[in-house]
C-alpha cells in the first residue's frame, strides 16, 4: 500500500503568529509531500530487486527508504505535535518531565538549547527510551540515522530550514522558542499514555 501525505489536522494560518501560514504550506505540500514519494518510490524499487531477483542497488534502496521514510513518519508526529491550543502536559508526564529534568522550566531551556545547537539541518525530539522507561532528548542530524533504536518519540521539533527559513531566515533560536509556544501537550501526553 502506498504511503499519503496526511492532511494537516488545522488550516494552514492556524498557528499564527509563532509558525507562518506561507511556511506551512511550503513545508507540509511540498517537503513533506517529496518524502512521501521518495518513501513510495524506494519500498517500488525494493519490490522490484526482489521480484527479479537483482540486489545490485538494494543497499542504495534500503538507505533512501529509511532516508524518507524517516523524514515521512516524523512529520506526521510534528504536525500533531502543534496546536495554537495545547494545552500543559498531563499529569503523569508532568512528573515524568520533573523528575528526569528537574522542572519544566529546565527541560524547555534544554529542548531549546538541544534545537538550537543541532549542525546543519534535523530534529530534535523528546523521547521515551522503551528499555529504562525514562523520558530523554536526542538529537537528529540525519533523522534516518537515529542511534538509539528502543525509543518513541513523544514530542519533535523540526528544525531544517525549510522549517522556518521563510519566517525566521537563519535564525533557528528563535523559530525553536517559537515552536515551544505552540506545543500541542494533549498529544505528547496521549503518546506517552500509549
Amino acid at each position: 500500500m502506498a504511503h499519503e501525505l496526511p492532511p494537516l489536522p488545522y488550516a494552514y494560518n492556524s498557528l499564527e503568529p509563532h509558525i507562518d501560514e506561507a511556511t506551512m504550506k511550503l513545508h507540509h505540500d511540498k517537503h513533506h509531500l517529496a518524502y512521501v514519494n521518495g518513501l513510495n518510490n524506494a519500498e517500488a524499487k525494493l519490490t522490484e530487486c526482489r521480484q527479479k531477483g537483482d540486489f545490485a542497488l538494494v543497499k542504495h534502496w534500503e538507505r533512501e527508504a529509511a532516508f524518507h521514510g524517516a523524514g515521512h513518519f516524523l512529520h506526521c508526529i510534528f504536525w500533531e505535535n502543534m496546536s495554537n491550543d495545547g494545552g500543559s502536559p498531563s499529569l503523569e508526564l508532568a512528573k515524568a518531565i520533573d523528575s528526569k529534568f528537574g522542572s519544566y522550566d529546565s527541560f524547555l531551556a534544554h529542548f531549546k538549547a538541544a534545537g538550537t545547537a543541532v549542525e546543519a539541518s534535523g530534529w530534535v525530539l523528546l523521547v521515551q527510551n522503551m528499555v529504562t522507561k525514562q523520558l530523554e532528548i536526542l538529537t537528529a542530524e540525519k533523522h534516518q540515522d537515529l542511534s538509539q533504536w528502543v525509543t518513541t518519540p513523544l514530542l519533535v521539533c523540526d528544525v531544517w530550514e525549510h522549517a522556518y527559513y521563510l519566517k525566521y531566515q537563519n535564525n533557528r533560536a528563535a523559530y525553536v522558542e517559537a515552536f515551544t509556544k505552540v506545543i500541542n501537550w494533549k498529544d505528547v501526553s496521549k503518546r506517552y499514555k500509549a
